[in-house]
């Protein structure tokens, strides 16, 4: 318990200091429930310098998990998922310079029974905070696509989302995958559109490159004639994904 008021502090830091949205990578995502008193002797044996096994890792993350959920329930954070990155592939180069430098790909894990426990285990309770799954694995689409139907609610309007084309597919093919099957299998106009990882200034570019590609996409759909040639709507379409449904989903004053 200290811990995580520990933890809940420091997150209400960032919040007095503008923060909106949090971000984790899980990778695989875990789900693995013990009693309070097993916790405890999980975190004292780390904290021993023990090396844990896979289910007590898990059963520690989980807690921490559903912990800061609750914490960002409480504060109407956001909170990004990250999932189906394997990183640090080769060994020589990671010796040789260290993590995160170029030799990560896309994981090709199963994980949507364990992601549905996770999300349920605060659903449950009413604590599920405005969430954005993301999955570097394409396939994956269709999962997050049907897995963010389960949980929407009248607290936000598409409160859980189906977050924009990650890392690899962060282009155009990938772009067109990941709006086509949230198109399919929710609803697109409610989708807060793409984002940008700020630690480089050329990622701002994405956006005008996302704009062209959504534009693209719902003209190709016009023509096709497979969406209503309705210039009204399709204008506030566009202008809710490229803006509006961030500021409202965020609640950002700008």
């Amino acid at each position: 318990k200290k811990l995580v008021d520990v933890l809940e502090g420091r997150v209400q830091f960032f919040v007095e200091n503008g923060c909106v949205v949090t971000d984790h990578s899980l990778e695989a995502p875990f789900y693995r429930r013990d009693t309070e008193n097993k916790i405890e002797t999980i975190f004292a044996k780390r904290l021993a310098g023990e090396t844990l096994t896979k289910e007590e890792a898990d059963t520690y993350k989980t807690e921490i998990f559903l912990a800061l959920g609750k914490i960002y329930y409480k504060n109407d954070l956001g909170m990004q998922l990250h999932m189906g990155a394997l990183r640090n592939n080769n060994e020589r180069m990671f010796k040789k310079l260290g993590a995160d430098v170029g030799f990560d790909s896309i994981a090709d894990n199963n994980y949507g029974e364990v992601l549905s426990k996770l999300l349920n285990s605060l659903d449950k309770d009413g604590e599920l905070p405005k969430t954005i799954l993301y999955c570097l694995n394409p396939k994956d689409n269709e999962v997050l696509g049907t897995m963010i139907g389960n949980f929407q609610n009248s607290d936000t309007p598409g409160k859980i989302q189906f977050g924009s084309g990650w890392w690899f597919n962060d282009q155009k093919d990938g772009m067109i995958r990941q709006m086509t099957a949230l198109s399919q299998l929710g609803l697109l106009r409610r989708f807060v559109g793409m984002l940008t990882d700020s630690r480089s200034f050329l990622s701002y570019t994405r956006h005008e490159y996302f704009r062209r590609i959504l534009c693209n996409l719902v003209g190709t759909w016009v023509e096709d004639g497979e969406v209503p040639y309705d210039e009204e709507i399709l204008k506030a379409m566009i202008e809710e994904i490229c803006f509006i449904n961030a500021k409202n989903y965020f609640k950002l004053e700008i």
